[in-house]
């Protein structure tokens, strides 16, 4: 008998409402799979290195108050989703801090954001490169918080933002990057929901300044004044414009002038720099830039270097082969549409997730 064929599509959820209510109706609607990434969260660390329970917690602890002092609303979202999953506060922040527990990055990914063109809207997409185990617990969700932009994520449920767009025109994706880190901060997670929160470049810039950072990360964006890239640090947000007509790429290694001399300090992560030379070889190849989703899908499913290409599939890496390309997704955020494939965009379609 066959094996069953996995879902092809995230499930899609949508809330409204207070902090606190979407928090409830999060729980509520995904109490199954918040528990479950609750249940593997540290486990899954620990593939790469070990933290203990009350390591993990004491972190939790350091964090929590300084993540309500930068979002009280994204604190009090999470206390409603945790009683209507069943779940602690804490379990619900630890899924918020796990990269502060790491010495070495999380994942590795592949990213870029193009310009509008007559042929096409603005575009910012990636392959998100990272642990397969996650997938059960990653859904589409779309929150309407009263007084505030909505916003579309594809996340773990758990997670107060993730990858996605509002309907103020920002769409983001997310890469690791390699630079100093510290274990206590507010959390990333709580600097991308504030830049969902803004309308402007100069907006997003200023939600990611005001927190007191514990890890750097890159942050690929889509906005109303054109493609950018943030290559944050515990200490600066260093922004990256078009590098040609209308096109940003990123993986996983600095690029800003001021920061390209802490590449030296740190491992290169997964193949950054050949993945940054082919994704760039592969967008201006086109003739126009990339610019079409077409483009784009083409480029992200590519496998030069396979298993170690651009679609990344598991291999013999003995700290990062088992990391894969869990999802590709390319956002259409004026549009307020993303194109997702649940698993390697090789041998997956590209479903339609909008905004309705």
């Amino acid at each position: 008998m066959p094996a069953p064929t996995a879902p092809s599509r995230y499930r899609e959820i949508e809330v409204s409402g207070s902090p606190r209510d979407l928090g409830r109706q999060i729980g509520e609607a995904a109490g199954e799979e918040i528990r479950g990434f609750c249940e593997i969260a540290l486990a899954r660390v620990n593939r790469t290195m070990r933290v203990s329970q009350n390591a993990a917690m004491a972190v939790v602890a350091e964090s929590m108050q300084l993540a309500e002092d930068y979002s009280a609303d994204s604190v009090n979202e999470l206390r409603g989703m945790a009683e209507a999953a069943r779940v602690s506060l804490e379990d619900l922040m630890l899924l918020q801090i796990r990269n502060q527990l790491q010495a070495e990055p999380e994942a590795g990914c592949t990213s870029l954001a193009l310009s509008p063109t007559a042929r096409a809207g603005s575009i910012v997409a990636q392959n998100w490169d990272n642990d397969v185990a996650l997938d059960p617990f990653t859904v589409v969700l779309t929150r309407r918080p009263t007084g505030k932009p909505a916003l579309t994520t594809v996340t773990q449920a758990g997670l107060i933002s993730y990858i996605g767009f509002n309907d103020a025109g920002v769409g983001l994706c997310l890469n690791t990057l390699p630079a100093p880190a510290r274990t206590r901060g507010v959390p990333h997670y709580f600097t991308v929901r504030g830049i969902y929160e803004s309308s402007s470049l100069d907006g997003v810039v200023e939600a990611v300044s005001r927190a007191e950072r514990a890890i750097p990360a890159n942050i690929m964006l889509s906005t109303p004044e054109g493609p950018a890239d943030l290559e944050v640090t515990m200490e600066n947000v260093h922004v990256l414009t078009d590098e040609g007509p209308g096109c940003v790429t990123h993986t996983n290694h600095c690029l800003h002038p001021d920061l390209v001399g802490i590449n030296d300090d740190f491992p290169e992560l997964i193949e950054s720099h050949p993945r940054k030379s082919r994704i760039d070889s592969l967008l201006t190849s086109t003739g126009d830039g990339g610019s079409t989703v077409d483009a784009v899908k083409a480029a992200l499913r590519d496998h030069d270097n396979h298993p170690r290409s651009i679609c990344r599939h598991q291999n013999d890496d003995e700290n990062t082969g088992f990391w894969q390309t869990v999802f590709s997704v390319i956002i259409e955020p004026q549009e307020c549409r993303m194109h997702i494939t649940r698993g390697t965009p090789c041998d997956r379609e590209y479903e339609t997730y909008s905004m309705k």
